[in-house]
């Protein structure tokens, strides 16, 4: 019995679904540490059970109602040809870095839920990236180009960023972002926030000022 044949009675020799799907990610497993792509978390695409995947805190992108259906629509007929971008948690759960409503139409679906046997396809991030801002930064990246992100959620994030120390220029660098829209999303959540790493001229313009602070003309010297 050659390697291949020996692997393939292994796992048809599995007693329930669990164990096979259990014995056949830690084959992929051994092959991902092995292979010469072993940077590239697509290498290696594992099944893990629903319960186990969650949502993350801060994701801001949007899908109306009618591009959800589309969106089950596209997994019913041709399957799950993306994997959902996960990283490991110190309580054994996976946390979704992209692929929130993949995620979710595996969960909430039915149809999808069956065929998959309640698993979800997942790849997990380099560990290089699993700090939280790296994790936000990562979310941004893989969402911007497609989908609506919300305001609210986009300005939360770049604050929060400004507050772990990242610079204006490393948030744009990061997030694919121009600097004024650095500063108009960090303004939504208040100038305090927004300015925190700039230096201020002693005086303000208010020529035209009639009492109303959208009317200010604050000096910002970078």
């Amino acid at each position: 019995m050659n390697l291949l044949e020996d692997i393939e009675f292994k796992i048809e020799d599995c007693a329930t679904l669990d164990e096979k799907v259990e014995l056949i990610n830690s084959i992929k497993l051994l092959m991902h540490s092995l292979s010469p792509f072993s940077t590239e978390p697509v290498d290696c695409v594992l099944w893990i059970k629903n319960t186990l995947v969650h949502s993350n805190d801060y994701n801001p992108n949007s899908v109306a109602p009618p591009e959800m259906e589309l969106l089950h629509h596209s997994i019913a007929s041709d399957g799950y040809t993306q994997p959902i971008v996960t990283m490991p948690t110190d309580e054994g759960t996976r946390e979704v870095i992209d692929g929130f409503h993949r995620h979710r139409v595996g969960k909430e679906c039915a149809d999808i839920q069956s065929r998959v046997h309640g698993y979800l396809p997942v790849v997990q991030i380099r560990q290089s990236q699993e700090d939280r801002s790296d994790r936000m930064a990562a979310t941004i990246r893989h969402n911007r180009a497609r989908g609506k992100h919300k305001v609210d959620a986009m300005s939360d994030i770049v604050v929060e960023l400004k507050r772990r120390f990242w610079s204006d220029d490393k948030i744009a660098k990061e997030l694919g972002m121009e600097a004024d829209e650095v500063l108009r999303l960090a303004q939504i959540t208040g100038l305090a926030s927004a300015f925190a790493d700039r230096d201020f001229s002693e005086a303000w313009e208010a020529n035209s000022f009639t009492g109303d602070d959208n009317e200010m003309e604050l000096i910002v010297e970078n």
